[in-house]
């Protein structure tokens, strides 16, 4: 079946709380010891996830231009030399990424380095010369990260259920897109394509 016959196949499992359609892309011939075939990248999906995300936003010069800002949670530099591991923890547990001005990254990595690296959460930097933090607040709220560094497995959200099956297949292709763009030889390294929810049975694509 298509792309889309799979994504109206993987939606008919309801339940009462909001579920997220996910991707799951099979590699084969890849070897994963060799640090050049290992995949690491970030894909804006063009129809956003369906839901709201927040950003962690790690700020000094920029702080005045973070009034007003929506789905964010804001760390002045002097709240970041002040926060512990549990706390650190918590901001995790709340965000989907973090950002934070480029001459803080030190400063980030000295002080929440430790609980963020292993969850490949470190923040992008962003240049302190930015006027207007919208714009970047609202792409990398629509990204969705693609790691492939120990398994041959590819695995992404790619938006709720209360989307339409159009939306879900064009975020769809910007994944199927971004990994095979990363892959030595394209397409023909990818084994399987599946569609699934959260709560439901993975659904074999054959035509993407």
């Amino acid at each position: 079946m298509n792309l889309k016959e799979a994504i109206k196949e993987a939606r008919n499992t309801e339940r009462k709380f909001k579920q997220t359609f996910d991707i799951i892309i099979n590699l084969k011939n890849i070897d994963l010891k060799r640090p050049e075939n290992r995949i690491k990248t970030d894909v804006n999906l063009p129809k956003g996830l369906g839901k709201p995300s927040k950003i962690g936003l790690i700020v000094d010069a920029l702080a005045s231009e973070t009034v007003g800002l929506e789905n964010v949670i804001v760390i002045k530099r002097d709240e970041l030399i002040k926060l512990d591991k549990k706390k650190i923890k918590k901001l995790c547990s709340e965000v989907k990424m973090f950002l934070a001005e480029a001459p803080l990254m030190p400063l980030v990595g000295k002080h929440m380095g430790q609980v963020l690296a292993p969850k490949g959460m470190m923040p992008k930097p962003i240049p302190t010369t930015l006027k207007d933090l919208k714009g970047p607040i609202a792409k990398f709220t629509n990204d969705v990260k693609i790691n492939v560094t120990k398994s041959p497995t590819a695995q992404a959200p790619l938006g709720t259920v209360d989307m339409s099956d159009e939306d879900i297949e064009i975020n769809a292709k910007a994944v199927i897109n971004a990994v095979s763009a990363a892959l030595p030889r394209g397409k023909e390294q990818i084994k399987s394509l599946l569609i699934k929810t959260t709560m439901g049975k993975p659904v074999r694509v054959s035509k993407w």
